[in-house]
């Protein structure tokens, strides 16, 4: 599984006003309703119970919150770039400014683990990062992260 299987153009954004992992999942929340069609509040409290069984923050200033839910198809993904980092207690305890969000149908199981497994491999690559770091525009970001040539390579 791609990257590209996982996200849409419209599911890209940059972001300046989270200042909190709350106000995050609350924004993903919203993100998913517009994009995916999916329940504001049933989506962020998904997301807040499944970070509360262990942060989601892998580090290097990224994070994968993730959720399983009911009224999906396959596996979605969003993806927000933070132009101020947010605490997340992530593992190296650094403040994360790169989230990459899945939601699964609740009935997903090996398509969840591998999407999530895709998404952690293509987010461990510090230029990738940095690419995405050292760029604005939705469309950029969408395309650093859905380039085949990368998301193979991870």
């Amino acid at each position: 599984m791609t990257l590209s299987d996982l996200l849409t153009l419209d599911s890209v954004r940059v972001v300046a006003s989270i200042t909190s992992k709350k106000r995050l999942f609350n924004t993903l929340g919203d993100f998913a309703a517009e994009v995916h069609g999916l329940d504001s509040e049933m989506t962020s409290e998904a997301l807040m119970v499944r970070e509360k069984l262990g942060p989601t923050g892998v580090g290097h200033g990224v994070a994968l919150p993730h959720a399983r839910l009911d009224g999906l198809d396959r596996v979605r993904g969003l993806f927000l770039k933070l132009e101020h980092p947010v605490d997340f207690a992530s593992v190296d305890r650094q403040p994360v400014d790169l989230v990459f969000c899945l939601l699964a149908p609740s009935s997903a199981g090996v398509e969840h683990l591998k999407a999530l497994a895709s998404v952690s491999r293509t987010l461990r690559d510090p230029e990738l990062c940095a690419k995405l770091r050292a760029n604005d525009h939705p469309q950029t970001l969408h395309a650093v992260l859905t380039d085949r040539s990368v998301t193979r390579a991870a």
